[in-house]
């Protein structure tokens, strides 16, 4: 069964993006598909209205969650929905948070990540100050989840650059690691394809890069480069710009000889967090 990684240049047309990324689906499945992770803001990109956005879908009332289940039952796919803005399940009129969501093939929700770290960053050679905090608050926990292909560990782009929660993800079990991303154009050139190998490497996991790729409103361009990346580092599939998918296969048994001949967990000397309980 095949692993899946979605690459869009979503705008602020929400209608619009949810086609294409339907689109980008129905391909993936027809190939083989059945687990497929989409990109950071996938939905909108480049809106100012997102805590507006957030309330409708929490509400029950946006068009965004109805089509994630639909889309799943549909094409009989697990699918990661990259990052939406929703307030956190227990109080829906809090600030909202930038969350991946893991459908199963029922439509069900299966997991929910907040996203730990906000891109508050001023980009070299950009010009544009980013504040990701001005619209999301911050989360604060690990997600993992267990799949028909393996256990998969959820982040969300700069999330990237964090080395200790991949290693906390691998820590608690995880053999597939998704980041859905809209890395800039600026920072993506310098270190997107160096930190997920880097993540793969380290986690001994299958690293899913699924990225935003192309120009969107406010002039605002990014790196494109999804890729799917297995546990020795090996780019198994890359997609340089532009609007497609990339498709491998996970290799279970490669994957756990890869650890055995190099056991990773057992020779790290200092303590790595383990959850109490590990379900999602």
């Amino acid at each position: 069964m095949s692993l899946a990684v979605i690459q869009m240049a979503s705008g602020a047309d929400v209608n619009a993006n949810l086609a294409a990324a339907r689109h980008l689906l129905e391909q993936a499945a027809e190939q083989g598909a059945r687990f497929a992770l989409l990109p950071e803001n996938f939905a909108a990109m480049g809106r100012r209205d997102m805590a507006a956005l957030a309330r409708t879908e929490a509400a029950g009332s946006g068009p965004i969650l109805p089509w994630l289940k639909q889309t799943c039952r549909d094409l009989r796919l697990w699918l990661v929905a990259g990052s939406i803005p929703l307030p956190p399940d227990d109080c829906p009129d809090a600030k909202p948070r930038a969350c991946s969501l893991l459908f199963n093939d029922q439509g069900e929700r299966v997991a929910r990540y907040d996203k730990l770290h906000l891109f508050d960053v001023d980009v070299p050679n950009d010009g544009v100050r980013y504040r990701e905090s001005d619209d999301y608050a911050f989360g604060n926990q690990l997600t993992l989840a267990d799949t028909p292909f393996g256990r998969v560990g959820l982040s969300i782009c700069y999330d990237l650059r964090f080395p200790e929660l991949f290693t906390a993800l691998r820590a608690n079990g995880a053999d597939i690691i998704c980041v859905p991303a809209a890395f800039t154009a600026v920072t993506g050139t310098a270190h997107w394809s160096i930190l997920l190998r880097a993540r793969a490497i380290e986690t001994q996991c299958y690293l899913l890069g699924a990225g935003q790729g192309g120009n969107h409103p406010g002039h605002r361009q990014t790196h494109g480069h999804s890729m799917i990346i297995d546990p020795w580092g090996c780019v198994l599939g890359e997609r340089a710009a532009g609007c497609g998918i990339i498709l491998a296969r996970r290799d279970a048994a490669a994957q756990q000889a890869i650890r055995q001949r190099m056991p990773l967990d057992q020779q790290r000397r200092f303590p790595i967090p383990v959850l109490e309980s590990t379900d999602a």
